[in-house]
């Protein structure tokens, strides 16, 4: 008998993981977020994949390219003490490039990582400070968290009339998923 694919853990970068300073493209502006270094080991530990999807309309701007991206996700690791399974993103915004099929809350990306790691998105969490971090699991199946402390009202309307959850600090989100099988 085939093996189920496992769940895993989707993850917004800026204001979810780091700081954002805005259009953070320097690794040496790179700061953690409290809990974020220990609540990744343990879900890492825990044997949960933990893949950074991000939409980076800085680039769509031209305030930098995406090896700024991978340049600061590289340092992300290093201070997280781990590797992340996979790191996707949108470069685009409608503005500059108009609309995209993966800028969240669009699930190409997510969709993309399910195929290229073999996730199974209904059982996957999906976490970010955005409404676009959360709300793709009403569509694909899994579980949404916004976290709040740099989440605007009207993604927290949109995430709790959703029916999905909320958090006050990552620790409450590694709470909760460490409660539930990979």
């Amino acid at each position: 008998m085939a093996e189920r694919a496992r769940g895993a853990v989707f993850l917004d970068r800026d204001n979810t993981l780091v700081e954002d300073p805005g259009y953070l493209h320097d690794p040496a502006l790179v700061r953690l977020l409290p809990g974020v270094r220990d609540g990744l080991q343990d879900l890492s530990r825990a044997g949960w994949p933990l893949v950074l999807v991000s939409n980076q309309s800085g680039i769509a701007r031209g305030l930098f390219g995406p090896e700024a991206f991978a340049a600061v996700n590289q340092r992300l690791e290093e201070l997280a003490g781990l590797r992340f399974a996979g790191a996707y993103f949108c470069p685009h915004h409608p503005a500059f490039t108009g609309p995209c099929e993966c800028r969240k809350p669009g699930l190409v990306l997510f969709r993309r990582a399910a195929a290229d790691l073999g996730l199974d998105l209904a059982r996957s969490w999906y976490v970010g400070n955005r409404g676009g971090d959360a709300l793709p699991a009403s569509a694909l199946g899994g579980h949404g968290v916004l976290l709040t402390p740099h989440a605007r009202p009207e993604d927290v309307a949109a995430v709790t009339a959703a029916g999905l959850a909320t958090a006050a600090d990552f620790r409450q989100v590694v709470s909760a998923i460490l409660a539930q099988v990979p």
